[in-house]
Protein backbone atom coordinates (compact mmCIF):
# COMPACT_ATOMS: atom_id res chain seq x y z
CA UNK A 1 0.00 0.00 0.00
CA UNK A 2 2.93 2.33 0.67
CA UNK A 3 3.92 2.22 -3.02
CA UNK A 4 0.40 3.31 -3.94
CA UNK A 5 0.63 6.21 -1.48
CA UNK A 6 4.02 7.15 -2.89
CA UNK A 7 2.61 7.04 -6.42
CA UNK A 8 -0.29 9.30 -5.47
CA UNK A 9 2.09 11.68 -3.71
CA UNK A 10 4.24 11.78 -6.84
CA UNK A 11 1.29 12.63 -9.08
CA UNK A 12 0.35 15.48 -6.77
CA UNK A 13 3.97 16.69 -6.67
CA UNK A 14 4.01 16.86 -10.46
CA UNK A 15 0.68 18.68 -10.40
CA UNK A 16 2.10 21.04 -7.78
CA UNK A 17 5.00 21.98 -10.06
CA UNK A 18 2.72 22.62 -13.04
CA UNK A 19 0.36 24.68 -10.87
CA UNK A 20 3.22 26.69 -9.36
CA UNK A 21 4.53 27.43 -12.84
CA UNK A 22 1.09 28.66 -13.92
CA UNK A 23 0.58 30.65 -10.69
CA UNK A 24 3.25 33.09 -11.93
CA UNK A 25 4.65 34.00 -8.53
CA UNK A 26 1.27 33.57 -6.81
CA UNK A 27 -0.27 36.34 -8.89
CA UNK A 28 -2.99 34.12 -10.38
CA UNK A 29 -5.53 33.17 -7.71
CA UNK A 30 -6.85 29.82 -8.97
CA UNK A 31 -3.42 28.49 -9.88
CA UNK A 32 -2.18 29.63 -6.47
CA UNK A 33 -5.00 27.73 -4.78
CA UNK A 34 -4.24 24.68 -6.92
CA UNK A 35 -0.57 24.93 -5.91
CA UNK A 36 -1.38 25.02 -2.21
CA UNK A 37 -4.00 22.27 -2.35
CA UNK A 38 -1.93 19.86 -4.44
CA UNK A 39 1.09 20.50 -2.23
CA UNK A 40 -0.91 19.65 0.86
CA UNK A 41 -2.43 16.51 -0.62
CA UNK A 42 0.92 15.33 -1.96
CA UNK A 43 2.57 15.84 1.41
CA UNK A 44 -0.26 13.96 3.14
CA UNK A 45 0.20 10.91 0.90
CA UNK A 46 3.97 11.11 1.26
CA UNK A 47 3.55 11.01 5.03
CA UNK A 48 1.44 7.85 4.67
CA UNK A 49 4.11 6.24 2.51
CA UNK A 50 6.77 7.16 5.05
CA UNK A 51 5.04 4.99 7.64
CA UNK A 52 6.70 2.10 5.78
CA UNK A 53 9.67 3.63 3.95
CA UNK A 54 12.74 5.05 5.63
CA UNK A 55 12.36 8.83 5.34
CA UNK A 56 15.55 9.32 3.31
CA UNK A 57 14.72 6.57 0.85
CA UNK A 58 11.03 7.44 0.53
CA UNK A 59 11.73 11.12 0.04
CA UNK A 60 14.51 10.42 -2.47
CA UNK A 61 12.25 8.18 -4.54
CA UNK A 62 9.38 10.68 -4.37
CA UNK A 63 11.49 13.65 -5.43
CA UNK A 64 13.32 11.70 -8.12
CA UNK A 65 10.24 10.26 -9.80
CA UNK A 66 8.45 13.60 -9.61
CA UNK A 67 11.49 15.38 -11.06
CA UNK A 68 11.60 12.98 -14.00
CA UNK A 69 7.84 13.40 -14.53
CA UNK A 70 8.11 17.17 -14.44
CA UNK A 71 11.01 17.19 -16.91
CA UNK A 72 9.17 14.92 -19.33
CA UNK A 73 5.89 16.83 -19.04
CA UNK A 74 7.75 20.11 -19.41
CA UNK A 75 9.02 18.88 -22.76
CA UNK A 76 5.65 17.50 -23.85
CA UNK A 77 3.32 20.24 -22.60
CA UNK A 78 5.41 23.40 -22.46
CA UNK A 79 7.84 22.92 -25.33
CA UNK A 80 10.87 22.82 -23.03
CA UNK A 81 13.90 21.27 -24.67
CA UNK A 82 14.81 17.71 -23.75
CA UNK A 83 18.46 17.58 -24.78
CA UNK A 84 20.56 14.44 -24.69
CA UNK A 85 22.23 15.76 -21.52
CA UNK A 86 18.86 16.09 -19.79
CA UNK A 87 17.80 12.66 -21.05
CA UNK A 88 21.05 11.22 -19.66
CA UNK A 89 20.35 12.92 -16.32
CA UNK A 90 16.87 11.41 -16.28
CA UNK A 91 18.32 7.95 -16.94
CA UNK A 92 20.80 8.42 -14.10
CA UNK A 93 17.99 9.42 -11.72
CA UNK A 94 15.90 6.40 -12.77
CA UNK A 95 18.97 4.20 -12.28
CA UNK A 96 19.39 5.59 -8.78
CA UNK A 97 15.79 4.84 -7.88
CA UNK A 98 16.12 1.31 -9.25
CA UNK A 99 19.35 0.93 -7.26
CA UNK A 100 17.57 1.98 -4.06
CA UNK A 101 14.85 -0.57 -4.74
CA UNK A 102 17.30 -3.37 -5.51
CA UNK A 103 19.31 -2.62 -2.39
CA UNK A 104 16.32 -3.54 -0.29
CA UNK A 105 16.17 -0.02 1.12
CA UNK A 106 12.60 0.52 -0.04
Amino acid sequence: MSWLYLGIATIFEITLAISANNAKGFTRLWWTIATLVTGGIGTFFLSLALLTFDVGVGYAIWVSIAGVGIAVLGALLFGQRLTWQRALGILIVVGGVVGLQLSGAA
